[in-house]
């Protein structure tokens, strides 16, 4: 297992600079810091300037919560490719549009006819991470360990260049159970997080990007996150991944 270690909030000057992110950082912050307590391994960084693509594991519904707290310890804004019907709930849509995150229909178009992957394209050259969960929803794997991807993540990585970042944590589930209808903030839970380096996408770009190659790059992506999650649960990975469509699943809502 990874050795794990405190980490003190770190400071960049995109953090520094008055947003809307303040405000929730205020409200959010020390009511999770209560609940929570985090233990980033010693390789975990994120870049402190310029874009990212942040792709992390998920399984528990209070996920993007922690994941947005880790990237606010880590020195950068969290921004989220969202559900699209999310942005329709009074005050939380306005929340969610003020602090810069991206609707997306399920269906893969975006709001308004936009196109999301150039929504986000737009955010990243603005210098700004984006978080994007490649599974889409919560993994269906019985034991908490990564499905099959979607290739949203990885297409946007090799469309624009972008460094693609995969990243695990563990812990959550503590907090709230997959698909539980409340948390359990006490006793205290940790969080761990590791936080890889940035996939090489290279081998993947010598041609045209056709699905060939974004299925194998995507592949890839969720090797690296499953490798990150064994390290931190100290367990050996299932030998092969969940398909929902070998089992009888859906792919997106409640099974």
């Amino acid at each position: 297992m990874r050795e794990t270690v405190k980490l003190r909030s770190r400071s960049s000057a995109e953090k520094r600079r008055p947003s809307m992110f303040w405000v929730l950082a205020s409200l959010i912050l020390p009511l999770w810091s209560l609940m929570v307590r985090y233990r980033f391994t010693r390789e975990s960084r994120l870049p402190q300037t310029g874009p990212f693509i942040l792709a992390p594991n998920h399984y528990s519904e209070i996920d993007p919560v922690a994941m947005g707290a880790a990237v606010w310890h880590l020195g950068r804004l969290p921004r989220f490719m969202a559900k699209a019907s999310l942005f329709k709930v009074p005050v939380l849509g306005w929340l969610l549009r003020s602090s810069g995150q991206i609707p997306v229909e399920r269906t893969g178009g975006s709001r308004g006819g936009n196109n999301p992957m150039g929504d986000a394209g737009g955010l990243i050259q603005r210098e700004a991470g984006v978080i994007v969960y490649p599974e889409g929803t919560l993994t269906r794997d019985p034991e908490l360990w990564p499905m099959r991807g979607k290739s949203g993540a990885v297409r946007l990585a090799l469309e624009t260049g972008i460094p693609l970042i995969p990243v695990a944590h563990w812990g959550t589930q503590e907090l709230m159970p997959r698909y539980a209808k409340r948390i359990h903030p006490f006793p205290r839970k940790t969080i761990r997080v590791s936080v890889g380096e940035p996939l090489d996408l290279s081998r993947f770009r010598t041609g045209a990007i056709d699905q060939r190659v974004v299925t194998e790059a995507t592949e890839a992506l969720m090797q690296a996150i499953t490798a990150l999650l064994a390290e931190l649960r100290g367990e050996q990975a299932p030998p092969e991944r969940w398909d929902p469509s070998k089992h009888q699943q859906s792919e997106t809502g409640r099974f």
